[in-house]
């Protein structure tokens, strides 16, 4: 009886090894893929973040081209206001 129990405890003993073993490659795979996961993340971001500066870098270049559109726009309206004076002034000779 006595042997029967300590074959008993040396089986659980190299039974639980085994799933030790085995629940230490399941860790080691899940830290893997956790590590990769957090890189895939990590390059997410940085990709974002380099998006949202580049859409700020043109909305910057829109605003500008916006202010000398409305300038040039502004510029061709007192030259046409100029050239209808003078081609009311011509008329009246």
């Amino acid at each position: 009886m006595r042997k029967l129990t300590i074959a008993g405890i040396a089986l659980a003993t190299a039974l639980t090894a085994g799933c030790a073993t085995t629940d230490q490659g399941a860790l080691d795979e899940a830290n893997a893929t956790a590590s990769s996961a957090e890189r895939t993340a990590e390059n997410a971001m940085n990709t974002a973040n380099s998006a949202a500066s580049s859409a700020r870098t043109a909305q910057q270049t829109a605003e500008e081209a916006l202010a000398a559109a409305r300038a040039a726009q502004k510029a061709a309206d007192e030259a046409n206001e100029r050239a209808k004076r003078m081609l009311e002034r011509a008329s009246q000779k």
